[in-house]
């Protein structure tokens, strides 16, 4: 049995596909979830190390683990050091810094799309004066942290601006490898939504819903764009293993606005959706530049959307007896007892499905009024 490092900011999603898809499992994150697999060995950076999560901080805390393999998950993406370090003396399951150092780069990526003839929004430099629809991005941006309307004067360093678009926020999900690519999900983003104590554009989930279904308008012209774009960032900066791209969809156009070249948050919703192991999916491209047979324009034709929201802290909270979520299958990501969790952090969580996209989402409210409630007793 191969023994697998997961490390990253959360890493429970990814550790149960890969007990699923028959790996040994140690996670290295900010959390080790009380709901881990109890196959898994689960290490936090801050309560096993002593200080705070970063992806070097977890690096260095797993340079003493005997593992064959590595993968990594956000954000480490941003910290292309830090996976070489991860790497070191072990196989790295994933895209390397040299790759990451490129395909993070969003100035390389606007010329991918141009020559590409992929529309896509606009970059300024930090000395542009018009400060009508765009938006200050973090250079080492994720989860939408960092991002807001430009209103004019002097961009932070280590910022740049993006054009904003009008539209659905969306997400896809591939697999890559040997500059080929395979279209696995396009599922539309849960962004800033205050029913999850989310604000702003912070990423709080997604739905992954029936082709067919009103949230995305024109699926099979969106299904053949998204698809161009997985294609060209493959062969450009020859990703592999599972991917992601984040987008904008308007009038049936995908506008890509960043890659997410590591395992995503939507991945679990791919796997409850379809059945396919997205770990061994990962490892079959990583080790043997091996990819599936999978046909995304006729996926998905019918059957319940699936949901994932993520739940927010709206006040400062210490957790009560949270091991009775565990009985709970809606509920993931669970933290211990006792922990302390400052506004705006994630609490957990929840899961739901739905006839349609719409349902989907309304069961994810619900179900989130309800951990809000628990939240409030404590």
């Amino acid at each position: 049995m191969t023994q697998v490092l997961i490390a990253g900011l959360s890493s429970r999603a990814a550790a149960d596909s890969a007990v699923r898809a028959g790996f040994a499992v140690t996670t290295i994150d900010a959390f080790a979830d009380l709901d881990l697999h109890t196959a898994v060995r689960g290490l936090s950076v801050p309560r096993d190390f002593g200080t705070s999560f970063s992806p070097e901080a977890a690096a260095r805390a797993a340079s003493d683990l005997a593992v064959e393999a590595a993968v990594y998950g956000a954000n480490f993406e941003n910290h292309p050091d830090a996976v070489t370090a991860l790497a070191a003396c072990r196989t790295l399951w994933g895209n390397p810094s040299t790759v990451l150092r490129r395909v993070r780069d969003p100035w390389q990526l606007a010329d991918l799309f141009r020559m590409r003839g992929i529309p896509a929004p606009q970059l300024r430099p930090n000395d542009s004066n018009d400060p009508n629809d765009w938006l200050i991005k973090p250079l080492l941006s994720g989860g939408g942290r960092g991002v807001r309307r430009w209103v004019g004067g002097e961009i932070p360093r280590g910022c740049y601006l993006q054009q904003r678009m009008e539209g659905v926020p969306g997400s896809l999900v591939f697999v890559a490898a040997g500059g080929r690519s395979v279209p696995l999900a396009i599922s539309r983003q849960l962004v800033g939504d205050p029913a999850f104590g989310a604000d702003g554009f912070k990423y709080c989930g997604n739905i992954l819903a029936a082709v067919g279904d009103p949230q995305f308008r024109r699926d099979e012209a969106l299904v053949d764009a998204a698809s161009a774009i997985a294609r060209a960032v493959a062969e450009e900066f020859e990703l592999v293993g599972v991917n992601g791209v984040d987008f904008i969809a308007a009038d049936g156009v995908p506008y890509p606005i960043e890659v997410n070249p590591r395992w995503c948050a939507s991945m679990e919703l791919v796997e409850r959706a379809y059945g396919v192991s997205m770990f061994g999916l990962h490892a079959a491209a990583c080790a043997e530049a091996t990819l599936p047979v999978f046909d995304l324009s006729r996926a998905r034709s019918e059957g319940n959307a699936v949901g994932k929201a993520i739940i927010f802290a709206r006040r400062d909270v210490t957790m009560g007896n949270t091991r009775e979520w565990l009985e709970d299958a809606t509920v993931r990501d669970v933290p211990l007892p006792g922990e302390r969790i400052a506004e705006g952090h994630p609490i957990c969580t929840v899961l739901a499905e739905g006839e349609d996209a719409a349902a989907c989402y309304e069961a994810l409210v619900q179900r989130a009024s309800r951990v809000y409630g628990v939240l409030d007793a404590w």
